[in-house]
């Protein structure tokens, strides 16, 4: 998270002629801390199974891609807010690691990370803000769509 504050607060790339490089650069940061194949994995829940590699492939691009058009202007509002380390804690290869974000209203919003051990590193797989998470929001929505009409259907979407 500090890496994507600092490019926000940097103010090189403040100006509006700026975004799509800013954007690049979270995008590039963000794909060193998040495990988009295991977010979109949980996300499908047990439609996972049933894709084939390419589609699985694709779904992670355009999972990745949502969270990104969906959540990239809320992270460029950020202007100074507090954000906080709480804790953490490890059990074997997930850890849950807890943040505090303070908002300008001075209302404290509980966001926590959890994470996988991937090879040397820890990545996100899920993020729970007020205790409600990513994954099982977005697994909510497209069990919706594919019970009700069909994988190639949520893909189209």
């Amino acid at each position: 998270m500090e890496r994507v504050i600092r490019i926000l607060q940097d103010p090189a790339l403040k100006r509006e002629v700026k975004t799509a490089e800013r954007r690049g650069t979270i995008r590039a940061v963000s794909d060193g801390i998040f495990d988009w194949r295991e977010m979109a994995k949980r996300s499908l829940g047990p439609h996972w199974r049933g894709r084939t590699e390419a589609e699985r492939e694709e779904f992670v691009r355009l999972f990745r891609d949502l969270l990104e058009r969906t959540y990239i202007s809320i992270i460029e509002r950020y202007s100074g807010e507090q954000i906080t380390y709480s804790g953490d804690s490890i059990d074997g290869g997930q850890a849950i690691v807890r943040t505090k974000f303070l908002t300008k209203q001075g209302r404290e919003v509980p966001i926590d990370y959890r994470m996988m051990h991937q090879g040397d590193r820890w990545l996100i797989y899920d993020v729970l803000v007020e205790n409600v998470g990513l994954v099982g929001n977005y697994r909510t929505q497209f069990n919706q769509v594919i019970r009700t009409s069909s994988f190639e259907e949520l893909v189209k979407k």
